[in-house]
C-alpha cells in the first residue's frame, strides 16, 4: 500500500479509515510538524524528502505548488467528506488505479 504524509487540516478520522485500508500514514502531528504555520512549500518538500505522497483538503495551494514544480512524490487534493470511510475508500481506489504517483496530482472529489 501507499506511504502517504498528511498536512494538519486533514482529518484524523479518514487516516485511521486509510490505515486500516493498510496505507502507511504519517500525520504531520505525528512528524512534530503541526501548529507551526509551516509554509505549504515546506510541507511537500518534507512529503517527498520521506517518499510520501502528500494527501491535503487544501486543493487551491497544492494545486499551485504542483503546477509550479512536479518534482514531489504525489500529491493528491480532497473535498471535504464528513463520511470518513467514504472519502478513505476514494483515496484508496485513487491510488490503487495510479500505482505510481510520483509527479502525479490526482483529485478526490465528494460524489454530487
Amino acid at each position: 500500500m501507499a506511504k502517504l504524509y498528511t498536512n494538519e487540516n486533514f482529518p484524523l478520522p479518514v487516516v485511521e479509515a486509510l490505515r486500516q485500508l493498510k496505507h502507511d500514514v504519517q500525520t504531520s502531528y505525528e512528524s512534530g510538524k503541526a501548529n507551526q504555520a509551516i509554509p505549504d512549500v515546506e510541507v511537500l518538500a518534507f512529503a517527498t524528502a520521506h517518499g510520501r505522497i502528500l494527501i491535503t483538503l487544501n486543493r487551491k495551494h497544492f494545486i499551485g505548488l504542483h503546477n509550479q514544480n512536479s518534482a514531489h512524490a504525489g500529491i493528491v487534493v480532497c473535498t471535504f467528506d464528513a463520511d470518513s470511510a467514504a472519502l478513505a475508500a476514494r483515496i484508496d481506489a485513487a491510488l490503487a488505479a495510479q500505482p505510481d504517483m510520483a509527479g502525479k496530482l490526482v483529485r478526490v472529489n465528494r460524489p454530487q
